[in-house]
């Protein structure tokens, strides 16, 4: 068994089984491909997939055994190169952030801002990407930490802790009919038009679940994949709108009033995820820490879970 071997498995099976493809993606042959791929069948005395003709369908059960060892295999070979960077370059280095426009543009800046002080040498990376989508880079190493409020918690393969909490929040208008009503309720929100998040985005399900367990139907006029877009068009008179609070700024967003509405929506929380078994370079813990500065190094290694703090973020 050789570690192309290995790569080839892993590969096969990232490209749904598809040999043109991993040939392609490992810059070999699709004849290469079958050979190692049968070579080692060989040698382990187990056939690794399960074949129909010269297709491949699936893996059978060794197979299946086979490939959560290779993925594992492959995560320490690139944990032995970060280390190696972590000891003969401490400062240097590429740190990758996968997470949603909302943490990008709300909760981030100012630790991306201290962060670079502190590592100016450190090439940082900040892909804004879908939950599912930072899941996947998590999970295939392409990034270092994942940042998100879906998601990630539920996935075993992650180590997954609270960041900070916090409500959605109506925003309207000036001289908007809802302003005049206190306390604001669903049933006065459910009257007009809603422009929120796009479903699965920044708490959505939460704001659908609020209004069905009050049995009322949401006229959603518009849904969008961040809360500027959304503030737009609330702006424009087009509905109203329903953002994660720390998204609106009174000095920026004149336009528009916040309503007292955190009474309405439970409690959502942004969780800060790493991959086990992922090796983190030293500044990586860093940036967590200055998330959240009860998130250390060795909690995190030993997989303590502070609780979120409920909080208002400046902007």
């Amino acid at each position: 068994m050789n570690f192309q071997q290995l790569r080839i498995i892993h590969e096969t099976v990232r490209q749904n089984y598809n040999l043109t493809e991993a040939a392609n993606a490992l810059f070999t042959s699709q004849s290469g491909v079958s050979k190692h791929i049968k070579d080692l069948e060989d040698e382990l005395g187990v056939e690794l997939f399960v074949r129909k003709g010269k297709r491949l369908l699936g893996l059978t059960d060794p197979g299946r055994e086979l490939v959560k060892i290779v993925e594992r295999i492959l995560i320490d070979t690139k944990n032995v190169k970060r280390l190696a960077e972590q000891f003969s370059n401490r400062d240097k280095g590429r740190l990758t952030i996968a997470t949603t426009h909302t943490q990008a543009r709300y909760a981030l800046p100012s630790v991306v801002t201290l962060f670079k002080k502190a590592f100016p040498q450190v090439h940082l990376v900040l892909h804004q990407a879908s939950p599912g989508e930072i899941v996947t880079m998590l999970l295939d190493g392409i990034a270092d930490i994942g940042i998100a409020t879906e998601a990630l918690e539920s996935v075993a393969e992650l180590a997954s802790f609270p960041y900070y909490s916090w409500h959605h929040a109506v925003i309207v208008p000036h001289e908007h009919p809802l302003k005049s009503i206190h306390p604001l309720t669903l049933e006065a929100i459910a009257e007009f038009p809603i422009i929120t998040y796009h479903e699965g985005l920044t708490g959505r399900a939460g704001i659908d679940q609020a209004f069905a367990r009050a049995g009322l139907l949401l006229d959603i006029a518009m849904s969008a994949l961040d809360a500027d877009v959304i503030k737009t068009y609330v702006e424009l008179g087009l509905g109203v709108g329903i953002v994660a609070s720390m998204a609106f700024n009174p000095t920026r967003d004149t336009r528009l009033n916040l309503l007292d509405s955190s009474h309405l929506f439970e409690k959502n929380t942004t969780n800060i995820s790493v991959r086990r078994g992922h090796y983190l370079r030293g500044y990586a813990y860093r940036f967590i820490e200055l998330c959240l500065p009860s998130l250390t190094e060795s909690a995190i290694r030993s997989g303590v879970k502070p609780e979120a703090d409920d909080v208002e973020l400046d902007n």
